[in-house]
């Protein structure tokens, strides 16, 4: 199943990039970027970039949740960016929930990841290793005791169905000489909700929840790019009417210099 996603850049002030990203109809998060800019000297890092993550819930102050998953965020960031690019300074991320979350499931984890994404791929100031997305997993018991199935943001299920759940983050990366794509699970959740079920955890099962997440997950790194192609499009277009603005602006100013030479 594709995942169902909305996403966009956005323009927010005295930042250097902001996204929105979510699953849905509507984005769940919306993520702003700054840097690379100067960093406090007790967090310098003499060889690399200093990343911060903050995540904010819609209401009220960040808790030990949202601090769990800044933690989370920051390992995936650090696996995209080159931070030994930009030494001796920051990097920081605010991740703002646009929506009411009680409890941060798998599906809004992998919202948070992609959104951070989308916010880098804005910026195009960091240099990237490549593209990481995300998308959530669950093994869902069948109704009829057929065998287990594998559902992408399976928000909709009872929660008794669920065997097994998680997030998996894919990094991709494009070679545009071959026009072919290269794809690599960097991190998971992957966990049984049956802890005394020992075949929910074995290394076939992981194996087999990765598979079914990394379509999904390269479905939505499709979707940035073309939003990124969207984004560039636009600015040739302005950049073009501009000129062609400045040019007719230039020959307007040219004949009228002409005329006051032939007036004298």
């Amino acid at each position: 199943m594709s995942p169902n996603v909305t996403l966009s850049f956005d323009s927010l002030s005295r930042v250097d990039a902001s996204a929105r990203f979510g699953f849905g109809s509507c984005p769940q998060y919306l993520t702003s970027i700054s840097g690379p800019i100067e960093v406090r000297l007790a967090a310098e890092q003499p060889s690399q970039a200093t990343i911060e993550v903050h995540v904010r819930p819609l209401t009220n102050v960040p808790g030990t949740e949202s601090k769990t998953v800044a933690v989370i965020l920051k390992e995936a960031i650090q696996m995209e960016v080159i931070v030994e690019a930009n030494p001796r300074t920051l990097i920081q991320f605010v991740v703002q929930a646009l929506v009411p979350t009680p409890k941060v499931t798998d599906e809004l984890v992998a919202a948070m990841i992609n959104c951070c994404t989308l916010s880098l791929l804005n910026a195009g100031s960091i240099p990237m290793r490549g593209v990481i997305c995300a998308v959530s997993v669950a093994r869902v018991s069948s109704v009829n005791g057929e065998e287990s199935m594998y559902k992408i943001q399976p928000v909709e299920e009872h929660p008794s169905r669920i065997q097994a759940t998680g997030c998996f983050a894919f990094l991709f990366s494009d070679s545009y000489s071959s026009n072919t794509y290269s794809s690599s699970c960097v991190w998971t959740s992957w966990r049984s909700l049956h802890p005394g079920s020992l075949k929910a955890v074995e290394e076939s099962e992981l194996a087999r929840a990765r598979d079914a997440a990394q379509k999904p997950a390269r479905e939505v790194w499709e979707r940035m790019k073309s939003l990124v192609e969207e984004g560039e499009r636009v600015k040739r277009k302005e950049t073009w009417i501009k000129d062609a603005s400045h040019s007719t602006e230039a020959k307007k100013m040219d004949v009228g210099e002409e005329d006051v030479n032939m007036e004298i």
